[in-house]
């Protein structure tokens, strides 16, 4: 079982332009408490580098393309996010990083709770501790 899932969300076809949405509980397993996006990047820039404790996500390329890295502290695995009708889910204790952003491209992050600085592992070997705590 992967330690991610991949969202698809509906797509209204019209001559005029697409249009997708997205409603917590429906399209995503979690009430959205939280919205905030990335632009912007230089070239060659990363971003994030870390794992929430307890705060689920969901990661969007609204515009453009870019890699995320994710890590359980098992594995790790890359996945590229260039549709704006996909989504990336993430349940916490996941370590994850951004990068390889095309120009002009814009990420949309969706979170289940307000920002908190203590729900941050942003050590990587502290992280190594507490996902190895979970599989225990």
């Amino acid at each position: 079982m992967s330690f991610y899932e991949r969202l698809s969300f509906p797509v209204i076809p019209d001559h005029r332009g697409n249009l997708t949405f997205i409603e917590g509980g429906a399209h995503i397993p979690f009430e959205i408490r939280r919205v905030f996006y990335l632009y912007d990047v230089p070239g060659g820039e990363s971003r994030a580098g870390h794992a929430l404790k307890d705060v689920e996500q969901v990661i969007i390329a609204m515009s453009g393309s870019f890699d995320v890295v994710l890590d359980n502290g098992a594995s790790r695995e890359t996945i590229t996010l260039n549709r704006s009708y996909f989504g990336l889910y993430l349940p916490s204790l996941v370590w994850r990083e951004l990068e390889n952003f095309s120009s002009g491209s814009v990420c949309l992050v969706l979170a289940s709770k307000p920002y908190d600085a203590d729900s941050y592992h942003r050590d990587y070997d502290d992280f190594l501790k507490a996902a190895a705590q979970t599989r225990e």
